[in-house]
């Protein structure tokens, strides 16, 4: 029997609760201070998280590309450390956990534990849930004009909350995968990329191989008196070709005797 199935029938022999993100977490949208005003950006040091953050930078974000100050706040607080985003408009469905004080652009709901909710949840267990979370705003969404996710939908939504110890559990396990998992995918891509320069060098000079054994002829040029058939690897049926058609080796001409070559001519913008 695996641990976490130990665990469940000694924690919670009778099942494993669940409630609504509205029960657990404050709810509340990003925003984006105005470009125009320079005090909300000029040497800003809160992070202000958008998409590309967790493109650049993966899912456990700890700083942003992008910065504001406090005048940006206009009153309101930061979402915390070790709050949630989840985007439900435009790309939905990306999340990331953050590890520090910070906003995020409208692009973001953000989910952070409410200060009176006595439930004990590990956010990096409940960071992990946000990949099913995710796959449900997908399939949520209110698509008049702008997709974005049902929002009244949203909050009802209901996520199981085991026992600590065996999210700690699950987190445990989930982890290692994830770090195995970014490991095959280094090694993966660097032998992949290894390979791949590696046969394009080969393909590249068998290529090259070939081109030079099939258009270059100089060494049976009937005019050489020591040319010889065999000094060249060609492909059987090639080399009865040539035994058969060019037995004494192949002609050269020059350009000018089979060619008429005539210079191009340099067209004026007045003609």
């Amino acid at each position: 029997m695996h641990k976490i199935e130990r665990l469940l029938q000694t924690l919670a022999p009778k099942g494993v609760e669940f409630k609504t993100l509205e029960e657990v977490f404050e709810i509340k949208n990003g925003y984006t201070p105005s470009k125009n005003n320079p005090e909300f950006w000029e040497k800003g040091t809160i992070p202000w998280f958008r998409m590309e953050d967790i493109r650049e930078n993966g899912r456990i974000l700890k700083d942003s590309i992008q910065h504001i100050t406090p005048k940006a706040l206009r009153g309101k607080k930061l979402f915390p450390k070790n709050s949630i985003i989840i985007s439900t408009t435009a790309t939905i469905g990306e999340h990331a956990l953050l590890i520090v004080d910070s906003l995020a652009n409208q692009q973001f709901t953000f989910l952070s534990k409410k200060a009176n909710c006595g439930i004990a949840l590990d956010m990096k267990f409940f960071f992990y849930q946000c990949f099913l979370l995710g796959e449900w705003c997908k399939k949520n969404t209110n698509v008049s004009g702008f997709a974005s996710v049902d929002m009244t939908a949203f909050k009802k939504y209901k996520f199981p909350i085991p026992p600590l110890e065996i999210q700690q559990e699950i987190v445990k396990i989930l982890d290692a995968f994830t770090e195995l998992n970014t490991e095959l995918n280094t090694e993966l891509n660097t032998e992949l990329n290894t390979e791949l320069n590696t046969e394009l060098k080969a393909r590249k000079k068998q290529y090259q191989y070939y081109q030079n054994m099939l258009l270059d002829f100089k060494d049976i040029h009937q005019n050489y008196k020591d040319a010889k058939m065999s000094a060249k690897t060609y492909p059987k049926r090639l080399k009865t070709l040539l035994q058969t058609l060019a037995p004494k080796g192949v002609e050269f001409r020059k350009l000018g005797e089979v060619c008429e070559i005539i210079r191009g001519k340099r067209v004026t913008k007045k003609e």
